[in-house]
């Protein structure tokens, strides 16, 4: 038995060194060429030191048992993917092994519309965390918010699962229900929600005019036709304000990311290389990992005299605990080039690259290959980017009380007042307008509040500017 489980090690072992990207980093030393005193050990050489025979040993011990005591027989090719498995899910979060099942599913995902809830998680203690809602999906409809662990699904315990099992079982056909049992920071007992699934097709680019001549632009996923679709709402918001806008609020609040290309494409709009001559290289984003030759480095292309896509108008982004991944990428890099402020609080701080990397046809591995640094070289893995201005998403309650009790009388309610001017019915109105936006989305109304008084100060940063440096081949 015992000779037969180490065939079956050695071959697995072999296998593994045979398709991964890393095999020249792992070598065998033979005993053979070793001095007296080493002669005794068989080790399996890696950066992190050295692998025993004694460890390969009880690896084959614990084959060994499984296949002789457990309640039910086990095949070796249920072992070996279970081996593989529990392998890369030990790395981190985010990377996971994709078996025949697991992959299908990430190729239908990355290629269109499925049938599911809408939402972003990772794995964390054993559960799932939720990175965010993605808008107007069933998810971000029944109040799901970013920060919350979903620990059950239709009643089963998420911990029993993997998260390949934990995903798939909130996807599914449209219009069919599921549960999920939540746990919330600021809730003393579980929440517990039912969703219909829907057809998940997101929407990632709105966008609305403001008061005064300033724009509002909603980024919620980073996909390929995001950066167009930016420019056409960025150029009907001027058309709306009479051909320029006077400011800009880019709302990246529980964007769970998306594309790389994609940040790195929507980040050089707003960048001009006229302005910012070579100051950190002209980079958006770098990444840095131990794939040689497979390190990304975005670069600014915009080459626009007039400068960048909203002519150097002011410029606030949005972001909350749910912006992830490729939005903390446009929020570091603008903010790193003092292009524009950052509102809102912390990130979420997910900074890693994943590349999947082929097994065979149906088999992949999903691995953790670099971390992103923004362009002074911050690191913004499990750190995220700090906001310029903290501002909470605070509620402000309506008064329940009459207001008609609580405010003076004011004098266009004495009988016989003069009319005023139409100047004084738009300062109230835009009065009454500010107030319901502080009740409905405070961080907005801080936003605003912020970017009308850059535009009448007259610049696009309430920041100094870093000075740029000229390289020597520009």
């Amino acid at each position: 038995m015992r000779l037969r489980i180490s065939f079956f090690i050695a071959g697995w072992l072999g296998f593994l060194i045979m398709v991964s990207p890393f095999a020249s980093s792992f070598a065998f030393k033979d005993s053979r060429s070793t001095t007296p005193s080493q002669a005794t050990t068989t080790t399996l050489k890696d950066n992190s030191g050295d692998l025993q025979e004694s460890d390969i040993s009880r690896f084959t011990d614990a084959i060994s048992q499984i296949k002789d005591y457990y309640v039910q027989p086990i095949s070796d090719k249920k072992l070996l993917e279970d081996a593989i498995r529990g392998m890369v899910s030990g790395l981190d979060p985010h990377s996971e092994y994709l078996d025949q099942d697991a992959y299908k599913s990430l190729l239908m995902t990355t290629n269109g519309a499925f049938g599911g809830l809408g939402i972003e998680v990772t794995g964390e203690y054993g559960v799932l965390k939720v990175i965010s809602p993605i808008d107007d999906t069933p998810a971000s409809k029944a109040g799901i918010k970013s920060g919350d662990y979903i620990v059950a699904i239709d009643g089963k315990l998420v911990d029993e699962m993997t998260l390949n099992e934990a995903v798939d079982s909130m996807r599914g056909k449209k219009g069919t229900t599921v549960s999920l049992t939540i746990i919330r920071k600021d809730q003393k007992t579980p929440i517990t929600l039912h969703l219909v699934r829907d057809e998940i097709r997101i929407t990632t680019v709105k966008s609305r005019l403001l008061k005064d001549g300033f724009g509002y632009l909603r980024i919620s996923e980073f996909g390929k036709p995001t950066a167009d679709l930016m420019v056409a709402a960025i150029d009907a918001l001027k058309k709306q304000a009479g051909g320029r806008l006077n400011g800009l609020v880019l709302d990246l609040r529980n964007n769970p990311g998306g594309l790389l290309e994609s940040a790195v494409d929507i980040s050089d709009k707003f960048l001009d290389t006229h302005k910012i001559g070579n100051l950190y290289n002209q980079q958006i984003v770098y990444t840095e990992g131990r794939l040689q030759g497979k390190q990304y480095v975005g670069k600014i292309t915009a080459k626009n005299q007039d400068g960048d896509i909203i002519n150097n108008a002011p410029l606030v982004i949005l972001i909350n605990e749910g912006s992830a991944s490729a939005s903390e990428i446009v929020a570091g890099a603008l903010q790193d080039y003092h292009r524009a402020i950052v509102v809102g609080v912390q990130s979420f701080g997910k900074g890693s690259v994943q590349t999947v990397l082929p097994l065979d046809d149906t088999h992949a591995i999903k691995l953790t290959t670099a971390l992103y640094h923004t362009p002074s070289g911050r690191v913004i893995q499990n750190k995220g980017i700090t906001p310029d201005v903290l501002v909470g998403n605070l509620e402000i309650a309506p008064s329940t009380q009459d207001d008609s009790a609580m405010n003076p009388i004011r004098e266009f309610e004495l009988k016989g007042h003069l009319p005023g001017n139409e100047t004084a019915n738009n300062t109230e109105f835009n009065q009454l307008d500010a107030l319901n936006l502080a009740r409905t989305d405070f961080q907005l109304y801080e936003a605003l509040d912020i970017l009308r008084t850059m535009h009448t100060l007259g610049q696009n940063t309430l920041i100094a500017t870093p000075t740029p440096t000229i390289s020597k081949n520009n």
